[in-house]
Order: C-alpha cells, then sequence, then structure tokens
C-alpha cells in the first residue's frame, strides 16, 4: 500500500467534492489506528504498516470511508469521535456532532462555579452527546450535573460518553418540560433545537444529523420557548441560564427571557458572532 500516492488520490478527490483535503489523514489515521499527526512519522507509519497483515483490508476500509465522506456524511460520524475542549465525545447517527463555537459557553459557566460555593447543581436540557454537560463535570469536579435528553437515539450516545468519561453525571430520560419536579438548580445550560423548520442547511447536516436536534418549529423559536420555561421552573432564584441560539435570534431570546430573567446578556462564540445568552433567575 502506498500511504503517499492513496492519500494524494484521495485528497483530489476530496477537494473535487469542495470538502476539506485533510479529512483523507483523518480517516487513513483512523483505520490504521494511529493519530493523524502519526502519519507523518515514517518509522512509526512503517513499523505500523509492518504489523498489518492484510493491507489490502486496510485499503478497502479507507476507500469505504472515503466514498461515504464523498457522500458528505460527517467526518466525526465515520471515526466515531469528535474533539470538544480536552475530550474526545463518541458520536454516530442520532446525535449532533459537537461545535467548537460552544466552548466559549463552557467557559463562561466554569467561571461562574468558581464563583460559587461548592457543590454547584448544573443541568443540561438537551444535552445530547453531552458534549458541554462532560466538560463542565470533568473541568469542575466538584459540580454535580445531570444531563437530560429526551432521544432514544441521542441517549445511547450521552450514556456511553457517561460511563467512560464522568460516570457521575446523572442522566435523564425525558422531555425537558417535565422532568425534575422539584429540583432547584444553579445553573442550566440549554441548546435547544432552534432553527426555522425551513433553513437550509450544509449537506453534511441535512443529509444524517438528526432534525429532530436542528429545528425549532416554524420561526425556529417554539423549541427556545420551552426550554426557557423549563430552566425557569429548574432554577433557584439568583441561578444562571446560558442557552444557546442561532446569532439572529438574541431579540427574540431577551424578549422571552424577559417574564422570569434579569441581567440578560447577549455573548459572541469564537468567531465572532452572537450565539448564546445568560440571564439570572429573579
Amino acid at each position: 500500500m502506498d500511504i503517499k500516492s492513496r492519500l494524494r488520490e484521495a485528497k483530489s478527490q476530496l477537494a473535487e467534492s469542495g470538502l476539506s483535503e485533510v479529512d483523507a489523514e483523518h480517516l487513513l489515521a483512523h483505520v490504521l489506528g494511529l493519530t493523524r499527526m502519526d502519519l507523518h512519522n515514517s518509522v512509526l507509519l512503517e513499523n505500523t504498516l509492518r504489523g498489518v497483515s492484510d493491507t489490502g483490508v486496510i485499503e478497502e476500509q479507507f476507500l469505504t470511508l472515503l466514498d461515504r465522506r464523498i457522500n458528505h456524511e460527517p467526518l466525526q460520524y465515520l471515526i466515531g469521535v469528535a474533539a470538544f475542549r480536552y475530550l474526545e465525545i463518541e458520536v454516530g447517527p442520532g446525535v449532533l456532532v459537537p461545535r467548537p463555537e460552544s466552548e466559549l459557553l463552557v467557559d463562561a459557566v466554569l467561571t461562574h462555579i468558581k464563583n460559587l460555593p461548592a457543590p454547584v447543581s448544573v443541568i443540561d436540557l438537551g444535552a445530547g452527546s453531552g458534549a458541554l454537560c462532560l466538560a463542565i463535570a470533568t473541568e469542575a469536579p466538584t459540580a454535580r450535573v445531570i444531563a437530560v435528553e429526551k432521544s432514544p437515539e441521542a441517549l445511547v450516545w450521552l450514556k456511553r460518553n457517561v460511563s467512560v468519561i464522568a460516570e457521575n453525571v446523572r442522566v435523564v430520560e425525558g422531555d425537558v418540560a417535565e422532568v425534575l419536579p422539584g429540583i432547584k438548580g444553579d445553573i442550566v445550560i440549554a441548546n435547544p433545537p432552534y432553527l426555522p423548520d425551513m433553513q437550509s442547511l450544509p449537506r453534511d447536516v441535512a443529509g444524517f444529523e438528526p432534525h429532530i436536534a436542528l429545528f425549532g418549529g416554524p420561526t425556529g423559536m417554539e423549541m427556545p420557548k420551552i426550554f426557557i420555561t423549563a430552566a425557569a421552573r429548574l432554577l433557584k432564584p439568583g441561578g444562571v441560564l446560558v442557552i444557546e441560539h442561532a446569532q439572529d435570534q438574541g431579540a427574540a431570546i431577551a424578549s422571552e427571557l424577559a417574564l422570569d430573567f434579569e441581567s440578560i446578556r447577549l455573548h459572541d462564540d469564537l468567531v465572532g458572532r452572537p450565539r448564546w445568552t445568560s440571564a439570572q433567575r429573579r
């Protein structure tokens, strides 16, 4: 198996499909059980290939994954993991791929936790793969974290990630409007479905990621309203909600929050777009 020529061909095919050439390296590293950077270590790569009994099988696996990527299946689904902060989160069909744009939200929550007496209770509404709540649980180990998710498909990934990364995270299956009666937390984080139902999306997203986690109703605000109501019920007076939303929804989110919340602030993501809002429960 000529690694260099195979990678060169694969990168050309990806570029022709409008995809990142680097994805070829991620896919080949995955089938070889290496990191992407290991591919550039000639000695390590040679030793790895020497230990492969049938390079034809490796090549077939690589080409199969390459075809799926050219069909715009998300890279993270193909290699089985997505990087988020200091974690590798297992993902696949049925759950959203964690976005790096959410990392600043986690930063803000961690900063707030430091200013509160331990233990701090954190509730993640619509936890999906668990990326946000697991980052918080591992970086703020005194926090008591509850992850809420209703999708059976997403729950498979959430439970798997919790079992590997932070077993102390409590997983609750159910609708955000009904779960945890009588519970009052210090912090609620929420990533509701917020896209308008008719919004067009990239092929990677529209064709593969779960629509139930993406679309928030005809205007996109129907589901965020439900999550805000749930957060108001679940928070102590003075408790903080941080909620993700589309970059053009800041005013609508603030209007919904005004009924039960104060100190409402709009925040930018890593690329400078308004992406999430924080507010304090009255």
